[in-house]
């Protein structure tokens, strides 16, 4: 089984340096030895895999379905190795993590910063942007987002989910009144988020009698989470935002809990990342300690 693993290597390398000379000089042997090593893996296969001479090498029909089977085997035997060896391996090297503004700096900072501090060969680096950031995007390890993604070329994993509130300052209440029912929203100034050219005017909420669906309007909408978030404490409108983003305000009475008998949509966060066997470990780790926090367990 060992010659049969150095030969498959040997052949793949030949064809991938296009010729027994180049291929001789990355196995760092002669081309005579690398000639012979071939020809002795044709006659133990009964096929001829190349047609050679000192000016060409070229396939057989036989030699290129073997190569792509001896390729495939070669990048699976690599990828066992490296995934056994991860198991053990400790986060290293520079990860960044890419989150939504709010949430990035009220929930992932602090634990982005205590994941770092349980791996000291780690060096982590925070991106924050509510424009949607992507697996890939500026070197980005990980990207936790609020939607799942459509992209079938990247993995995905749920870390955790919250509801949504509809909140609002007390001075805003004072001055507008509390809304009763969803059908209030039509008389109140509703803080809206836009994100790739589309207005979010439409609130849904769950009812006994099933989701109803309000078309909300008002003079102040943004891209950023954060900014509505900030309008609402200073009592500019009625905001839709997750429990977890506003849970220490509604806590502290900075903001108040309307229509609480409706339930709104769920949000989920979900961290995905570049697929690889294995995936690295700062990645594997560090998604793993996103699923087992705080922020999880409080969903």
């Amino acid at each position: 089984m060992t010659d049969s693993i150095g030969d498959i290597e040997l052949f793949c390398t030949i064809v991938e340096a296009r010729g027994i000379s180049a291929g001789a000089t990355a196995l760092r042997s002669s081309p005579p030895a690398t000639s012979r090593r071939l020809a002795a893996l044709e006659n133990r296969l009964g096929v001829r895999l190349a047609e050679r001479n000192a000016r060409r090498f070229r396939l057989t029909e036989e030699g290129a379905l073997f190569y792509e089977h001896c390729r495939r085997l070669l990048a699976t035997m690599r990828d066992v190795e490296a995934e056994v060896s991860a198991r053990g391996a400790a986060a290293r090297g520079l990860l960044k993590v890419g989150a939504p503004m709010e949430l990035g700096r009220r929930r992932i900072a602090p634990l982005l910063a205590e994941f770092a501090a349980r791996h000291p060969g780690l060096e982590a680096h925070l991106v924050l942007s509510d424009a949607g950031l992507e697996v890939g995007q500026d070197g980005i390890d990980v990207a936790l987002r609020v939607d799942r993604p459509d992209n079938p070329a990247v993995m995905t994993r749920k870390i955790a989910s919250t509801r949504r509130v509809l909140c609002a300052a007390p001075s805003y209440l004072t001055a507008r009144g509390t809304p009763k029912r969803p059908a209030d929203l039509a008389d109140h100034d509703c803080l809206r988020l836009a994100r790739r050219h589309h207005l979010h005017d439409r609130w849904r909420f769950h009812t006994e009698h099933g989701v109803e669906e309000i078309a909300v309007g008002g003079h102040l909408s943004s891209s950023s989470g954060d900014v509505l978030h900030g309008w609402a404490l200073e009592g500019r409108g009625l905001s839709s935002e997750a429990l977890w983003d506003v849970a220490e305000d509604l806590q502290a009475g900075r903001l108040v809990a309307c229509l609480t008998e409706y339930s709104c949509d769920e949000i989920e966060l979900f961290a995905t990342f570049q697929p690889g066997h294995p995936v690295a470990p700062r990645v594997r780790l560090f998604v793993d300690f996103m699923a087992a926090s705080r922020l999880s367990q409080s969903s």
